[in-house]
């Protein structure tokens, strides 16, 4: 049920509040669609979809039109245009003819799924003639999908970088899921931000410190606890000690938490002196002691990311020593493990992780950390997100719409019904002028009339996004890879 003290009447761009007196006449049907366009030269040649399922429980489900609402709505609206350009009238049929529920339908790819760039992703249509100004009226709120969508799409590319050089440098995924730990919640513009991208992370990990995304999954995709944390040290429990008491800094955390794994960030004053003075000769014992189950996590904070780390698994070899795993690659003992939170992105990780192989080192050492480029260092058009008409009905008759801007041919649009389905050479395609075969078609009903007719669990969302075998197979022929990445950028998906 959404939110009673929000006013979906409000929750539009202004000129919106118009375009019920723009369309032809006797207009029955608007019919839209939202995709992330293709876009040659992009690093993301497929998305993640997820979030749609928030938006319609929190803001769309149940009797969203009131008599209050509406009242609100005009008097808002007469203030901000200085003329009267609400339709009230409008409005007032949605209460009375359908006790303020959205008449209303969309269809979506189930959440989770992966799906090529410039396919149909969700379409709206209004199931009343009465009502075909609906269907634009609410692009506004269901285009901010592309936030979730995009954040959730930038985690699983970790997931990919990260399984490449785990699988290469182990011979096994395990802890794959924990390797990438969510800093971002206090980078982002809002709790809500924080809520929706927090949760689009934890599609592809289990591993965060934004509570505000553990809460989402929990309320409105039935997941009692999708992620988890380890106490750990800030600077200000650290250089509160002062100085010259690092060591008892450092000393109270493994007293406090001796059961299980802890972080101390170590880079408040010399990272390479509190590696090999403090905790490999001072507390060199207490840390020894400890098990996998209650390994320290030393973290660096500052410094070039992967000169910093190589240097630093260094030191902690010295002073405890490693071991050759399957495959020949170098593991601190298990009590020991790094994180990395500073200077993450796609692009460091892949780079700090094939500098660690080149060293000799597996990625079993090293967890990281990642704060704005997973949550805030992104945009619209990031995966170039748009939302398009592209049928209509006049008289009952129906017309395949379409816009084809001369200066920018990439910002052409779909005609007509769209399906999504499955080729026969195994790729997504999307089907346009309503050609599709319904028996094919991916798109699911999710909301109609007001009500919630899909509900996804976390749990489904989470197997939808998984891996695919070639992408966590370091051994994938690149010809392959290219074979795919062509039929993604051709439109043959």
């Amino acid at each position: 049920m959404a939110a009673q003290d929000f006013n979906v009447l409000l929750a539009t761009d202004s000129y919106k509040i118009t375009h019920y007196k723009q369309y032809p006449p006797n207009v029955n049907k608007i019919y839209s669609y939202f995709e992330c366009r293709r876009k040659k030269g992009s690093q993301f040649s497929e998305v993640v979809f997820f979030g749609l399922q928030y938006l319609l429980k929190k803001y769309l489900t149940g009797q969203v039109v009131t008599e209050e609402k509406i009242q609100e709505a005009k008097l808002f609206y007469q203030m901000h245009f200085k003329q009267s350009v609400f339709d009230e009238e409008g409005w007032r049929k949605v209460l009375e003819k359908h006790d303020g529920r959205l008449p209303v339908r969309i269809k979506a790819v189930p959440e989770g799924r992966i799906i090529p760039r410039g396919n149909v992703l969700f379409t709206v249509e209004n199931t009343d003639p009465e009502f075909y100004w609906l269907t634009n009226y609410i692009e506004t709120m269901l285009v901010q999908m592309w936030y979730p969508i995009t954040v959730a799409t930038i985690s699983r590319e970790f997931k990919k970088i990260l399984a490449k050089h785990l699988k290469a440098t182990s011979g096994s995924l395990e802890g794959l899921d924990l390797k990438l730990h969510d800093f971002g919640y206090r980078g982002v513009s809002s709790q809500e931000s924080a809520a929706l991208g927090g949760a689009a992370h934890l599609v592809n990990f289990c591993s965060t410190d934004t509570v505000a995304g553990l809460l989402m999954a929990q309320r409105y995709y039935s997941c009692p606890m999708a992620g988890f944390s380890i106490p750990a040290a800030e600077h200000s429990t650290i250089i509160s000690w002062g100085r010259n008491r690092e060591k008892e800094a450092f000393e109270q955390l493994l007293d406090q938490f001796s059961s299980g794994p802890v972080s101390v960030v170590s880079d408040s004053y010399d990272i390479f002196n509190a590696c090999k003075h403090i905790w490999g000769d001072k507390l060199k014992e207490r840390v020894m002691e400890r098990s996998q189950d209650s390994c320290l996590v030393i973290r660096p904070d500052s410094g070039d990311p992967a000169e910093t780390l190589i240097e630093v698994l260094k030191i902690l070899e010295e002073c405890f020593g490693s071991s050759l795993n399957s495959v020949g690659f170098k593991v601190l003992p298990p009590y020991l493990r790094i994180i990395q939170g500073d200077g993450i992105d796609l692009r460091s990780v892949d780079e700090i992780l094939e500098k660690l192989s080149d060293e000799g080192w597996s990625a079993e050492n090293v967890f990281f950390g990642c704060g704005s480029a997973l949550l805030q260092k992104l945009n619209r058009d990031t995966l170039s997100c748009a939302f398009k008409c592209s049928y209509v009905e006049s008289n009952g008759k129906g017309t395949d719409v379409y816009k084809q801007p001369v200066t920018d041919p990439s910002k052409g649009s779909k005609r007509g019904r769209l399906s999504l389905r499955r080729n026969s050479d195994g790729f997504l395609e999307t089907i346009e002028r309503g050609a599709g075969k319904p028996e094919e078609d991916l798109l699911v009903t999710v909301f109609e009339n007001g009500s919630l007719v899909k509900d996804y669990s976390l749990e489904e969302i989470r197997k939808n996004a998984r891996l695919r075998d070639e992408e966590v197979n370091p051994t994938l022929h690149n010809h392959e890879q290219d074979l795919l990445h062509n039929h993604i950028m051709n439109g043959s998906h």
